[in-house]
């Protein structure tokens, strides 16, 4: 479970300030969404079983079902993201951001991912725009390698407007004990590869439809030179899926741990793939961000270093690995299909801190 679209403090701590700051002005209080998840942890604390191994603030809960078997199971949404979709009429892609943001938290465990459920909640029922909508979930679900087991669709009048929707969904996967990827079992001196984003993701668009949008919302369906498409397209680029690159390397002995860069980026994720006691060092020269981010930056006034704490930057995940095993690792992603790059190490300390620029 994470603190909504996410929060943290970075080493740049005045960098890290602005980037929040931003975020606050959008509408997203990092801060507060903290500490509602620790509110919530001493909750779900009063609720818990013997059967449970993970509970709340990892990437996913984890419950034994005994023999050294572990389902994993993570739950989240698209967030505002939604709202892009909704203003262009395109429907059919944001299903796959949808599967995504769950399945990459369940692979963080090592997890395969089983089965996929969503919740459709809307305005009113067109049935053309439940079918577009599902039909994104259905192609996430196949990226993913999972079934699509069941789901919701809720109508909502007097709650939602019409054409307003929002989604929610739940995965769940299955992971022998012996494969497990846990922040436990990394060391001083191991590497973190970064797997390169498709884009933005599905996080921070509170901040994006602010620089971008707040004037100039008919901009969307411009044909942008420096993105080679228009705004809507990159805006609306499905969330990556990362079963085949991270299931490649749990399976080959080379992970140990990984973070889902999400909501709070860098900042926010990857002490959560590291125990107590370490910390990262990130080479930010060590790859170039899509243009987007750049975009992003410059429309919000802040530097690109400043968002390091809001948006994925260009890597959706940071995997732990022995410094031995880089560049076995690299190469078995590669063939995976995703792009990987050593962008770091981990180090004594905690928290994370930039060296080189974006």
């Amino acid at each position: 479970m994470t603190p909504g679209e996410g929060s943290g403090r970075g080493p740049a701590g005045q960098s890290q300030d602005a980037g929040a700051g931003a975020y606050r002005a959008a509408g997203v209080d990092l801060e507060a969404a903290a500490e509602a998840v620790e509110m919530i942890r001493e909750v779900a604390a009063t609720a818990a079983s013997d059967r449970v191994v993970r509970g709340v603030g990892g990437f996913a809960g984890l419950i034994s079902l005994g023999d050294g078997r572990l389902l994993a199971a993570a739950t989240d949404g698209v967030g505002t993201k939604l709202e892009i979709a909704r203003l262009v009429g395109r429907l059919d892609t944001v299903g796959i951001d949808l599967v995504a943001m769950s399945a990459n938290d369940v692979l963080c465990t090592g997890a395969t991912p089983l089965f996929f459920l969503d919740y459709l909640a809307l305005g009113s029922v067109v049935p053309e725009e439940v079918a577009a909508i599902v039909a994104g979930v259905a192609e996430g679900c196949r990226r993913a390698g999972c079934a699509l087991l069941g789901g919701e669709t809720a109508e909502h009048p007097g709650l939602l407007e019409p054409g307003r929707f929002d989604l929610a969904g739940f995965c769940v996967g299955l992971v022998e004990e012996d494969d497990l990827l846990d922040p436990a079992k990394v060391r001083p001196g191991d590497a973190l590869v970064g797997f390169a984003s498709s884009g933005l993701h599905a996080n921070g668009f509170s901040l994006v439809r602010r620089a971008l949008l707040e004037s100039n919302a008919s901009g969307l369906g411009a044909e942008v030179p420096l993105l080679g498409r228009t705004l809507a397209e990159e805006l609306l680029e499905p969330t990556a899926i990362y079963v085949r690159p991270l299931l490649a390397l749990s399976r080959a002995g080379l992970a140990v741990s990984a973070a889902h860069i999400t909501g709070g980026g860098f900042h926010e994720n990857v002490p959560r793939a590291l125990p107590s006691g370490l910390g990262a060092v990130i080479d930010a020269s060590t790859w170039t961000p899509r243009p987007i981010f750049g975009m992003v930056a410059e429309a919000a006034g802040l530097e690109t270093r400043d968002l390091f704490g809001v948006l994925n930057m260009g890597m959706g995940m940071v995997v732990a690995v022995p410094l031995v095993s880089v560049a076995e690792s690299i190469v078995a992603a590669g063939e995976a299909g995703v792009v990987a790059v050593q962008i770091g190490e981990v180090v004594e300390g905690s928290g994370v801190m930039f060296v080189g620029q974006p």
